[in-house]
C-alpha cells in the first residue's frame, strides 16, 4: 500500500538519519576551523561518532530497505547506484577509522565522505525514496519498525 508523505514510514527514519549525520558534518566544519587547544580530539571522537552512525545506516539499508525495494520495484537502477555509493563510503570511513591523527589528510577525509554523503541522500530522496512510497505490496510502516529494532541492535554494538 503507498504511504502518505505526511507518515513517519521507513524513508522518514532513514531521512532523520540523513539530517543527524548532516548536522554532525556541520559540527565537524565548524571543529575543522576551530583553534582551540582539544579541537583535535573533539575531531577525532565527531569523526568515529559520524563513522559509526554511518556504518550502521548503511547496514541497515543494505540488510533491509534494499532488498525489500529490489523485490518490489521493476526499475532497480537506482538501488544499484546507491550500494556503489555505500562501498564507496565504507571505503573512505575504513581510511578515517585507521588514522590516528585528525590531520590535513584527515579533515579532508572527512569533507570528501560528508560529500559523498550529501549525494547519496540527495538520490535517495529524489528517486529512492519516491519509487518506494508508490510501489504496491511494500509496507513501509512495518519496515520502519523493523529498520529500528535492527539500527537499536547494531547501536548497541561498539564498533
Amino acid at each position: 500500500m503507498p504511504t502518505s508523505r505526511n507518515e513517519a514510514d521507513a524513508c522518514t527514519l532513514l531521512d532523520t538519519d540523513h539530517k543527524a549525520v548532516k548536522k554532525m558534518f556541520k559540527a565537524y566544519e565548524e571543529l575543522a576551523h576551530s583553534k582551540a587547544r582539544d579541537a583535535s580530539q573533539k575531531k577525532m571522537e565527531l569523526a568515529r561518532e559520524i563513522c559509526h552512525e554511518l556504518t550502521v545506516h548503511a547496514a541497515i539499508e543494505e540488510e533491509i530497505f534494499y532488498p525489500a525495494l529490489r523485490e518490489a520495484l521493476k526499475e532497480t537502477e537506482a538501488l544499484a547506484e546507491a550500494e556503489v555509493e555505500h562501498a564507496g563510503a565504507k571505503d573512505l570511513i575504513a581510511q578515517i577509522e585507521a588514522m590516528d591523527e585528525a590531520d590535513e589528510m584527515f579533515d579532508a577525509k572527512v569533507k570528501v565522505l560528508g560529500e559523498y554523503i550529501d549525494h547519496h541522500v540527495k538520490e535517495e530522496r529524489n528517486q529512492i525514496f519516491p519509487k518506494a512510497r508508490a510501489a504496491r505490496g511494500l509496507d513501509l510502516m512495518a519496515m520502519r519498525d523493523e529498520l529500528q529494532a535492527r539500527k537499536e541492535a547494531l547501536m548497541g554494538v561498539e564498533v
